[in-house]
């Protein structure tokens, strides 16, 4: 056994219906008074008792709601100059992984408040908030990067916020938190405690997904679900981004994919790549499911939620497979479990587009 382990510093609050008031206490803790909250205007229901009470500890706030999708670098740099304009020496989003995504963007390295803390809340499974990890959109390329700048430094889960969730978004934005976790058993870092965090987390998805599937507004279901997203999180930082991300990354920004959904669609082909090339994470991921493999885990678990299945669905062209095998095949890393070929990356990628499962 020999790997070198690095753990992420942050502060971490679980307390249902305390959003606001976790927020006060993470901005107070570090000292701060100057806050610029971030908020789509779909969130406003949510982000309004936040920003009152964040004013009546006696706080300055400003608010913020243009948030897109991958994160445009021109919204990035709006976002930006108004945080600069407003003097803020905090920065806190509420909402989902592109709310958190624009946070990282105004402290992260090459910003005029680059280091400002970050202070998330998350409304989705997403997971960035666990992160280092940054993504900007350019064009029809989006590039991630890691800068521990950008991990915040407090997250406050409320899993109240997450009642309101639409069920579809639900199981999205689940199977999103869990392909986390199983890229995490390979990533170009991985190592042992990377692989428990991540079958903690993949353990914890599997049970809370299907209750907050069939309620919404199970308190028990999305806390379960948004433990497992953490560790899964947490794992990934750590292990580092594998082949599902960046199959995901290329496609996201290269067709203005949806994110979650992509993630969900893309997630089972992986799967059944990788596992047959990695058997110590395959015995992980199926004993976290409970399930004889990991694949028919998965495929249970997905069927129960009626998952997302094709990447026909959300836009992507049929002729955008061969425009984006090259820069996928490029990204993803060399110690891959099963080697990647034009051939099998291509299969994967049909796969995926016309929703066949494997």
């Amino acid at each position: 056994m020999k790997f070198t382990h690095e753990s992420l510093h942050q502060r971490v609050v679980f307390a249902s219906g305390e959003a606001a008031a976790g927020v006060v206490a993470a901005v107070q803790a570090l000292g701060r008074t100057k806050v610029f909250l971030i908020a789509s205007d779909r969130e406003k229901e949510l982000a309004d008792p936040v920003q009152a009470t964040l004013e009546a500890a006696g706080l300055s706030v400003t608010t913020h709601d243009e948030v897109v999708m991958h994160v445009p670098v021109e919204v990035a740099g709006r976002a930006r100059d108004a945080a600069v304009a407003a003097g803020a020496d905090v920065v806190v989003s509420l909402g989902g992984g592109s709310t958190t995504g624009l946070g990282k963007a105004v402290v992260m390295d090459g910003s005029p408040l680059a280091g400002l803390p970050l202070i998330t809340v998350p409304t989705t499974y997403a997971g960035s908030e666990a992160t280092n990890v940054w993504g900007l959109t350019a064009g029809e390329t989006k590039t991630t990067g890691v800068d521990n700048r950008v991990l915040p430094a407090s997250i406050v889960y409320d899993a109240s916020l997450l009642t309101s969730l639409p069920g579809d978004m639900t199981v999205a934005s689940g199977l999103n938190a869990l392909a986390h976790s199983v890229d995490a058993m390979w990533g170009p870092r991985a190592d042992p405690i990377d692989q428990v965090l991540a079958q903690e987390g993949t353990r914890g998805l599997a049970a809370g997904l299907p209750l907050v599937a069939a309620d919404s507004a199970s308190i028990d279901g999305i806390e379960q679900t948004l433990y497992g997203a953490y560790l899964s999180a947490v794992a990934f930082a750590s292990a580092g981004s594998g082949m599902h991300h960046k199959i995901c990354h290329v496609l996201g920004g290269m067709f203005n994919l949806p994110h979650a959904q992509t993630h969900a669609v893309v997630l089972p082909h992986v799967l059944a790549f990788n596992a047959p090339n990695a058997p110590e994470a395959e015995r992980r991921i199926a004993a976290a499911f409970g399930s004889a493999t990991a694949t028919e885990g998965l495929r249970a678990l997905r069927e129960r939620l009626d998952a997302p299945r094709a990447l026909k669905d959300y836009g992507m062209p049929e002729d955008g497979i061969a425009k984006a095998l090259g820069p996928i095949k490029a990204a993803i890393p060399a110690n891959n479990p099963t080697p990647i070929t034009d051939e099998n990356l291509t299969a994967l990628l049909q796969a995926a587009w016309h929703g066949d499962l494997p």
